[in-house]
């Protein structure tokens, strides 16, 4: 012990406390632990030299001899980075989850995983998703931990952790970073994103001062926490929700909320208890929970990023889900959150009208009632409890903020193995549209001629990029929702059909057709597309086609010269050599599934 009381003895595995922890574990009489036991033990438990090497390392830090009798130990998986500022509040939050550990009886212990700045990361945060989840995986598994508490928020972070522990299978719960308070200019509502690229349109139409524009970046971004639009953190955080996976309103109370806070405290207490009750991950996240998550996705609004992140996801679990399991199941749900870039409002909108569960209340007739949660309640008692306390910003099935939502899957000969749209940012009158390409062979092409003004291009016209998928940028960067030419902004037009096999933004809009399969990249028939194709779109019909002869396309495939490999080593390699398509969630092929959690060799 710390303080070693009079008259005891130390000698070699000699402490009274290791001597009366190995009895009470002999007799199955532990306090604080359950009668199986837990993984921790077979390193903090162990009375020999591999035991004394791992315990006595750990009381360098100054913990005292009684936390390694046998509690759960509880690792605190935290992102946070100066360098994410959307994560920048959860070096604090983990403070509150370990307070809740300790007084649960349980040991935290936090480590830090790689943190993806969407903002600031280059070529795009994407390319390294896949990345955090092998680190989060490792270290889970390496480690001597029972339980985890995941502290994500930014965009990538949240699905990189979770495909991590997915595939270690361990009891998992997750504290979102929250949302930053509402953007404020000039007496206007700012949202994340969304403004952004409204007024860089404005600008570059004219109607916009490039001195406003530069005016409004700190009245966007003026606290701690994630896009306040329903952009792909806050999706991302309301999935989690459905999936059962957090604590309810964990997705809406923003960041500076002392609420998240007191969360972040009962987080700590419940993963003392999933342990204890041996809860793992994949008890919690089955096929019902995946179906909760799409019905939930279309009700709000989501980002279109939240559909290759859950493909991946149920790919570390062996779950089937495609791209059509979001479409069908998203038929028949309706727009109800009127939240940017579909809608009015923001995230701190959200939260004071109810939060996520008050969406699922308003699905409670479709969702798949009986999916546990690591609340210890099932999806659909949480929802029977919950208030709508602004039908301004949450609607009913019947009196919905707008129509069938959801993602829209689209096949054919352009996209044989899909594309998808998000019909609720998009223009109605776009939605079944038929014109010419205006053809960019990569993100390069179409920086140096858009604002050209003698591009051939008009409203009718289709905007194609390639050259952007998983292999081909890599990492399939945000550049899907294209900017306008110059000269159709300032002629009044701001929205156009624009098709790529890239993504964009859960803050973006528009009539934007994204993550073509296969890629140009791979080889897709988006590769074939020249200037002045005529390419049909039928959202309700769900078709995309590519109008040229199949003769025609087979001599310019034959005429086609396979690009020179841009990466010769080091992770960006790796990722190109192993990545799958957009269809299949761009994990890489040889993470897909799960290793679980027994690791039986020690270290020395």
């Amino acid at each position: 012990m710390f303080f070693q009381p009079p008259g005891s003895q130390r000698g070699a595995f000699g402490d009274p406390f290791i001597k009366n922890y190995r009895l009470k574990r002999q007799n199955g009489q532990e306090n604080n632990v359950t009668r199986k036991p837990l993984r921790s033990a077979k390193t903090y438990g162990k009375i020999d030299r591999d035991g004394f090497i791992h315990r006595s390392w750990m009381k360098s830090q100054g913990l005292p001899d009684d936390v390694f009798d046998g509690r759960p130990v509880i690792g605190i998986c935290n992102t946070w980075s100066e360098l994410t500022p959307c994560n920048a509040g959860l070096r604090d939050i983990a403070e509150h989850v370990k307070r809740g550990v300790w007084e649960a009886g349980g040991l935290p212990l936090e480590f830090p995983a790689m943190s993806l700045g969407e903002t600031q990361m280059r070529p795009t945060a994407m390319l390294f998703r896949n990345l955090l989840a092998m680190e989060v995986e490792e270290s889970i598994r390496g480690n001597p931990i029972d339980g985890v508490v995941l502290l994500g928020g930014c965009d990538k972070t949240t699905p990189g952790q979770l495909m991590g522990a997915a595939s270690v299978d361990l009891p998992t719960i997750v504290v979102s970073s929250g949302p930053m308070l509402n953007g404020r200019f000039r007496n206007q509502t700012l949202g994340s994103g969304t403004d952004v690229w409204r007024f860089s349109e404005e600008v570059r139409a004219g109607s916009m001062t490039l001195a406003d524009f530069m005016a409004a970046e700190s009245g966007m971004s003026r606290s701690a926490g994630t896009c306040m639009t329903m952009g792909t953190a806050s999706t991302m955080a309301s999935l989690v929700e459905a999936l059962g996976l957090s604590l309810p309103h964990n997705a809406a109370l923003p960041a500076v909320d002392a609420r998240r806070q007191t969360l972040a405290h009962l987080t700590g207490r419940r993963i003392v208890q999933l342990v204890q009750d041996e809860v793992p991950m994949s008890a919690i996240v089955n096929r019902a929970a995946f179906e909760n998550a799409i019905l939930v996705h279309a009700a709000i609004g989501g980002s279109t990023n939240a559909v290759i992140h859950l493909l991946a996801l149920a790919g570390r679990l062996g779950i089937p889900l495609s791209p059509e399991d979001f479409d069908l199941l998203g038929r028949d749900i309706p727009l109800l959150a009127d939240l940017m870039p579909s809608g009015r409002f923001l995230m701190e909108d959200l939260c004071y009208a109810g939060g996520v569960p008050a969406i699922l209340k308003q699905l409670s007739n479709h969702l798949r009632a009986d999916a546990l949660t690591v609340n210890g309640e099932t999806i659909g008692a949480i929802a029977a409890r919950a208030e709508v306390h602004n039908p301004e910003v949450i609607g009913s099935i019947e009196a919905p903020i707008g129509p069938v939502s959801g993602i829209w899957l689209l096949k054919g000969s352009l996209a044989p193995d899909g594309a998808i749209l998000k019909p609720s940012a998009a223009s109605p009158e776009l939605l079944n549209h038929t014109g010419k390409a205006v053809v960019f062979e990569n993100i390069e092409d179409y920086k140096a001629r858009i604002d050209d003004p003698g591009l051939d291009v008009d409203a009718q016209s289709i905007l194609v990029l390639k050259g952007c998928g998983p292999r081909g940028y890599p990492g399939m960067p945000e550049v899907g929702n294209m900017a306008l030419p110059r000269k159709l902004l300032e002629a009044g037009i701001r929205d156009m059909v624009r098709i790529s096999d890239a993504r964009m933004s859960g803050t973006a809009f528009g009539t934007v057709i994204l993550h073509v399969a296969p890629e140009s990249e791979a080889g897709g028939p988006i590769a074939l597309v020249q200037t002045g194709d005529l390419i049909a779109f039928n959202g309700p019909q769900r078709t995309l086609d590519l109008l040229v002869e199949p003769e025609e396309l087979a001599r310019r495939r034959a005429a086609a010269t396979p690009s020179e490999p841009v990466y010769k080593r080091g992770w960006a390699k790796l990722y190109v050599d192993t990545v799958q398509q957009a269809n299949k969630g761009c994990d890489l092929d040889f993470l897909v599934g799960a290793s679980g959690s027994v690791v039986d060799r020690e270290s020395h």
